[in-house]
């Protein structure tokens, strides 16, 4: 029987279809009018606001993104200008949830990405609730938002004939998935510039769908230090290598090779601008994440449990709290 992972990894391009033909005149009118974009969210979240950050300042826009707990509580918060985007696929993420309810009191100008049916007036909202703990289709389709936005906003390559190809692109490797081979002990996965932000993702995929040590880094912090733990008894996947303008992707793909790491080269896919190749990327990383549970006898849809899954732990930090 298909995991609920496995579905909604299959419904990721028709949602993207979706997403390229939503109306986004207004909210792109609110960034439009910013003196500077903030983007924030958590986990999975946080790496779309780092991607859309990208995408935004291809626009011409002053962007920045944060970790929603770090914006919550750490930094100064919003300057007169700022206008904030909150990514929250449930609406209940206990700091996205906080620095939005800043911002509405602070009468800071607004954009939210969530679910459908969360609630949140002001929001862009995309897909149904993801059936899974090892969220995907919500991911995506966020991503798919702020390609949108950014094409509204002036920026070549977003328009929604691109976000099409990217959902085409979704459909070629959910009908070809990679078999990438499965580690002994551990997996990195490596790239640079904003495949390093897809790196961290998919590693963030494979730990929850398979209990399975993976971790994701720039190539740059993959050589500060990195790599010193890894050994022939795990595996390092590359992605793009040749989007890397200095070589030291491949250069560090090779180091590897004469440490006796088996490397993996995953190449992106022709044709697309590189932030929106990050869609099909990332779709290929999560159908390893489901095929390793499935060969190590996970569960990809029950990732948190035990005391990781105690209500109050989840809570900390909400409004209110």
């Amino acid at each position: 029987m298909p995991t609920a992972l496995l579905r909604m990894i299959g419904q990721q391009a028709d949602a993207l279809d979706r997403m390229a033909g939503l109306e986004l005149a207004r909210p792109a009118a609110v960034l439009a009018a910013a003196g500077r974009v903030v983007l924030t969210g958590t986990g999975t979240s946080q790496h779309a606001a780092e991607l859309g950050a990208m995408m935004l300042a291809a626009a011409g826009l002053d962007t920045r993104w944060h970790p929603a707990a770090s914006w919550a509580r750490w930094d100064r918060g919003p300057r007169p200008g700022d206008a904030l985007v909150v990514i929250s696929h449930t609406g209940e993420t206990a700091y996205a949830a906080r620095a939005r309810a800043a911002a509405l009191a602070a009468g800071v100008p607004l954009v939210s990405i969530t679910g459908t049916g969360r609630g949140w007036p002001e929001a862009i909202e995309t897909v149904q609730p993801d059936e899974s703990h090892t969220y995907t289709v919500s991911y995506t389709s966020a991503l798919a938002v702020l390609a949108r936005l950014a094409g509204e906003l002036g920026a070549a390559g977003f328009a929604a004939a691109d976000v099409a190809r990217a959902a085409d692109a979704v459909r070629q490797v959910c009908a070809s998935p990679d078999e990438l081979p499965v580690p002994g002990r551990a997996l990195a996965i490596a790239g640079c510039g904003p495949w390093g932000i897809t790196a961290r993702e998919g590693a963030l995929k494979i730990r929850e769908a398979a209990r399975m040590l993976a971790e994701g880094f720039d190539t740059d912090r993959l050589l500060h230090g990195g790599a010193v733990p890894y050994t022939a008894a795990d595996g390092l996947v590359l992605l793009e290598p040749s989007a890397d303008p200095d070589g030291l992707t491949a250069a560090l793909g090779a180091a590897a090779v004469a440490e006796r790491v088996p490397v993996t080269v995953l190449a992106a896919t022709d044709g697309l601008p590189p932030l929106l190749a990050q869609i099909p990327m990332t779709v290929r990383l999560q159908l390893a994440a489901e095929r390793y549970a499935r060969l190590r006898g996970q569960n990809p849809d029950a990732a948190i449990t035990g005391a990781w899954d105690e209500p109050a732990l989840w809570q900390m930090g909400a409004p209110g709290s």
